[in-house]
């Protein structure tokens, strides 16, 4: 079997595994985030922020902005080995596909650093 260096979960059944976990863990997070404002009835400022406030809010938020990062890679990295293969664009195709990858990788942790900024930042 081949391994590519750039696959999270390193095999198939890895990769799935990480896909239905993490769809799990932000349908979580999602159902909780509706239940809540349903519950709260108006939505105010001041609730909203007593919610994101408190620490199991935030690592419940931080596991489900990891949960989503590893969810896309994961979705990014099977679009490109599926699409972006030598025999459909030539020579160049590994070096397309090594630009693609490293860009999503790129703005995934910018997006997960944006995230922990807004999360924990003053």
């Amino acid at each position: 079997m081949v391994t590519s260096v750039t696959s999270l979960g390193r095999s198939g059944v890895s990769d799935w595994l990480i896909q239905r976990v993490s769809a799990v863990i932000v349908a979580a997070y999602c159902v909780f985030l509706v239940g809540w404002i349903l519950v709260q009835g108006g939505v105010t400022y001041a609730a909203w922020r007593s919610l994101f406030d408190s620490t199991w809010m935030q690592i419940f938020t931080l596991i489900a902005l990891l949960a989503t990062c590893a969810h896309a890679w994961v979705g990014v990295w099977t679009v490109g080995s599926d699409y972006l293969q030598g025999r459909l664009l030539g020579d160049g195709a590994n070096t397309l596909r090594f630009a693609y990858q490293i860009g999503a990788v790129l703005i995934l942790l910018g997006y997960l650093v944006w995230g922990i900024k807004i999360l924990w930042g003053n």
